[in-house]
């Protein structure tokens, strides 16, 4: 197989491109390791995870938004620029990819300098990352996820959902993947024998719309999502009904690779991200993506996201 830079991808980086993106990847028994995520990131998949030239390497500071962001609304994302540039200074450059999998690659291996992402990942490679700062919602830093249905489902529990097509968000979603996948390993159940069917949206609001138009009977969802779409959304929000919530977790962090905790930007950006509420501009950001704030928080912030994890490591 070769890159789009003409030179042999590795071994472990042709198995890396083959999982992603597969719907059956986070649960056919080969997990996406570190040294997974590095290789690809550096072995010649260019056209994957290069990101978009705006200037000089040296120059721009690199910030990662994965499907965890509630919109790529452009108002939004250049309030969220702008703000950035004046308090850590230089060009910011804002790097989006389609999957959580392609932003934590490009996060660990320190192609990017900072990323929005989610706690699963997080807990996954947090001896190679550092917690820069946590979005407050509600006043707390944290949100839940929701299973929900149909407007008109009768189900009363998550059990009602037994025998579904099921929509899941992203493989290396908490909200939209394992917090469901835990769910049934504690009842010794699995995904793919509980659901008649499942698979990816890529996307927490595509979740709630494949259940909005009858594509699915279910799905697992961001809360914090679900909310907000409530208001910005009604009409297709309305169609469905949360059938079950979890408990309050540690909400989607952002992160930098230990690689560059010295790099004085980061430390820049994490004093913009909690001073954001006292800046103008920086409270445009904050109203159009429905949050108080960004707080700093500690690894021990994800430890119920990471018990989840080993949960359904010994399920199996």
């Amino acid at each position: 197989m070769i890159g789009s830079t003409g030179h042999p991808l590795a071994p472990v980086g042709r198995r890396f491109l083959r999982n992603l993106g597969n719907p059956h990847r986070a649960t056919d028994g080969v997990p996406i390791t570190r040294r997974d995520l590095i290789t690809a990131a550096v072995s010649g998949a260019a056209t994957l995870f290069a990101p978009v030239v705006l200037g000089s390497e040296e120059e721009s500071f690199k910030f990662g938004l994965t499907p965890v962001f509630l919109s790529n609304d452009l108002e939004l994302l250049g309030h969220l620029r702008s703000y950035l540039s004046a308090r850590i200074g230089g060009r910011i450059e804002l790097v989006t990819r389609r999957t959580y999998q392609e932003i934590t690659a490009l996060l660990v291996s320190g192609q990017i300098q900072s990323a929005w992402i989610c706690g699963y990942p997080y807990v996954q490679f947090k001896a190679d990352l550092d917690l820069v700062a946590t979005p407050v919602w509600h006043g707390k830093p944290l949100y839940q996820s929701y299973l929900i249905a149909s407007a008109d489902r009768k189900a009363d529990d998550w059990a009602g959902l037994k025998g579904d097509v099921h929509a899941f968000s992203d493989p290396d979603s908490n909200s939209g993947f394992l917090v469901t996948r835990a769910l049934l390993a504690e009842n010794r159940q699995l995904a793919g024998s509980f659901f008649a069917r499942s698979f990816f949206t890529y996307g927490h609001r595509n979740v709630i719309r494949a259940v909005a138009s009858g594509l699915t009977q279910s799905g697992s969802v961001d809360g914090y999502v679900y909310e907000v779409m409530r208001e910005t959304e009604p009409d297709l929000v309305k169609q469905t009904r949360i059938v079950r919530k979890s408990e309050w977790l540690g909400f989607p962090p952002i992160a930098s690779p230990k690689s560059v905790a010295n790099d004085r930007r980061v430390r820049a950006l994490q004093q913009a991200l909690i001073s954001m509420q006292d800046d103008a501009e920086g409270r445009k950001v904050l109203a159009l993506l429905r949050l108080d704030g960004f707080a700093a928080t500690s690894p021990s912030h994800f430890d119920a996201i990471a018990a989840k994890v080993e949960t359904v490591r010994q399920s199996g």
